[in-house]
């Protein structure tokens, strides 16, 4: 078959299958532009998902006549000139229009402020209108109908309007929270109307818009840099975490990215904090050199490349972990207030409660029965207990220490242990409730990980050195990182082209499977250029020793014991959370136990 040039119409329609894989898909491309262009303010209005309808209006520079002609063909950007190096806007591939036009029917009204009247044109599936003048107020109007009424196909692999509709709303809050100085409007037959107003330099003001108040009194700002790389955004408690990931953000120089290395390198920086099955809540925003990081990856802008992934990584993963060993360790606010909604169901107002007769027996004003709990009979198990007192000891030992002068504790003085396992304390305005095992075992789990990395760890000399197969790109991965591995205890030589030889394993590990280990590290070096797993395995291990070394629930604890732990718990990193991402306690302010017994 003889080769033959494509035409323009099937050109486009080609590199919309990349550009518009659906409507959240034009949607971005065209706040994009927006956000470009200057807007303070972006209104959007969708139907049938944004199939039937979307539409973005913005207040920014406009386009003039010749600006409109272009901005409908390929390639045609006033955002780059002759190279990729230095790509300080969001759009600059000049496709996103010719696209959505080769697709579907779009119209765009435009004037500049300095213009007496505006322009419009028209595209519907490739075929171009001619330009005509219009009325407009300053700025742009971009209308899609109809997407993909020109390639039928595409609409059968769309989700339900409802899904789509969803869609467009997390690219609008992705877009929000990029840019708090910008008021967005998402509104349509197919939803309600979502506001955000701008915020102007309060970031963390816009992210609460999004995530919610809470948001606000979860987050832990991060600040930090490393070489030419800067890392800002806000990092919320271990405990403060959600059911997916959907409520992690990261952006790089203002884009909105998915990318996978930072979403690998949050969970990282969590380990050992989030609870199996959860998520935490991030918003990070990375700042570098253009030239630094490729964003020219995919069509849709959402990858990018570092040029030195592993700083990025490491970045990241060190800032998050220094904030939450200084400042994570405290409960969220909502562990209280879900407890405050565990009460509820017990207190009703009067007219809420079912109009039945009245008797003596179930009037919340009954005469008070000592027999149904405070009896002599039920209190005598609590006749063996000690008063706890407000002494502070450092250490669980026999021989208490005084308390120093004028010390102020955040987990206040032990004051009783219920259930043999739960310890309520004191604090000056409220009260903690602190799950002893799950406390203990996270302060013996920071203490065996501190030996972890204070020296070489101990190592089993394997009788018969056992030899692995691998690829030889993975020998040479490895090699490169055996002065690593062998201060985590693992041991290696390089024997021959295509193998290595396993001489030594880390002795905290006890029987290991070397094969699968080595394997399992290759692989993660040859994607992330780290060998982390082993460290990773190492922690498990302690964590698991940690949590059968720990108080176990059931055991009575005196008052020196209880207030040592208090204590030992406001000096340790993490300690707001055990090593499976259990909350070690609750607080509980002197407001909300007043609200309780409705004295506030």
């Amino acid at each position: 078959m003889a080769i033959r040039q494509l035409s323009e119409t099937l050109i486009n329609q080609i590199a919309a299958g990349e550009v518009i894989e659906r409507p959240a898909s034009a949607a971005k491309e065209l706040i994009e532009n927006a956000l470009d262009a200057g807007a303070t303010r972006i209104e959007i209005a969708t139907s049938g998902g944004g199939k039937a309808l979307l539409r973005v209006s913005d207040n920014g520079s406009g386009m003039n006549a010749a600006d409109l002609e272009l901005a409908v063909r390929r390639h045609c950007t006033s955002k780059i000139s002759e190279t990729l190096e230095d790509i300080r806007t969001l759009g600059f591939r000049g496709e996103a229009l010719p696209s959505i036009g080769s697709v579907a029917r779009l119209s765009i009204a435009s004037r500049r402020r300095d213009s007496a009247g505006g322009h419009e044109i028209a595209v519907a599936g490739g075929k171009i209108a001619h330009l005509r003048p219009a009325a407009a107020n300053p700025g742009t109007i971009v209308e899609v109908r109809d997407l993909f009424f020109a390639t039928p196909a595409r609409l059968k692999f769309l989700k339900t309007e409802k899904a789509e509709a969803g869609a467009i709303t997390e690219i609008v809050k992705r877009m929000a929270i990029a840019f708090p100085a910008v008021r967005f409007v998402l509104s349509g037959s197919d939803r309600t109307t979502l506001e955000f107003p701008a915020t102007g330099d309060d970031h963390l003001g816009r992210m609460a818009q999004v995530l919610g108040k809470e948001f606000r009194d979860n987050a832990i700002a991060l600040d930090a840099v490393r070489e030419e790389i800067s890392l800002t955004g806000f990092a919320g408690v271990p405990t403060f975490n959600r059911g997916n990931s959907a409520h992690q953000y990261a952006f790089v120089n203002g884009r909105p990215v998915q990318d996978k290395l930072i979403l690998s390198a949050i969970r990282g920086a969590y380990a050992e904090t989030i609870p199996s099955g959860r998520h935490p809540v991030a918003v990070l925003s990375i700042t570098l050199d253009p030239a630094l990081v490729d964003v020219n990856v995919h069509p849709a802008k959402s990858d990018v490349r570092f040029r030195d992934p592993g700083l990025v990584r490491g970045l990241i993963v060190g800032a998050i972990r220094e904030v939450l060993a200084r400042d994570g360790s405290r409960a969220a606010t909502t562990g209280a207030s879900d407890m405050l909604r565990s009460f509820r169901p017990g207190f009703q107002p009067h007219a809420q409660r079912p109009q039945t007769a009245w008797s003596a027996e179930t009037s919340p004003s009954r005469p008070y029965q000592p027999t149904t709990g405070f009896g002599e009979r039920p209190q005598a198990s609590f006749d063996g207990l000690s008063m706890p007192t407000a002494r502070a000891e450092p250490q669980f030992s026999p021989q208490p220490a005084a308390p120093e002068p004028n010390a102020r504790y955040p987990l206040g003085a032990a004051r009783a242990q219920i259930h043999a396992n739960y310890i309520v304390a004191q604090t000056e305005d409220g009260l903690v409730i602190v799950d002893q095992h799950a406390a203990h075992e996270r302060l013996v789990f920071e203490a065996m990980r501190k030996a972890l990395h204070s020296k070489r760890l101990a190592s089993q000399v394997l009788l018969i050195p056992e030899i692995i197969d691998i690829p030889e790109e993975d020998c040479d991965r490895l090699m490169q990182h055996a002065a690593e591995l062998s201060e985590l205890g693992l041991a290696i030589e390089r024997f021959g082209p295509g193998a290595i030889a396993v001489r030594e394993t880390p002795a905290m590990l006890g029987e290991v499977d070397a094969h699968g280990l080595i394997r399992q590290l290759a692989d993660e070096i040859a994607e992330w250029d780290t060998a982390s797993g082993l460290s990773a395995k190492l922690e498990y291990v302690a964590a698991t020793m940690a949590c059968h070394g720990s108080v176990r629930s059931g055991r009575r604890l005196r008052p020196e014991e209880m207030n040592a732990l208090l204590r030992e718990m406001e000096v340790t990193p993490g300690s707001g959370q055990c090593n499976h991402g259990r909350p070690t306690y609750i607080e509980l302010k002197l407001s909300d136990i007043e609200w309780l017994f409705g004295r506030s």
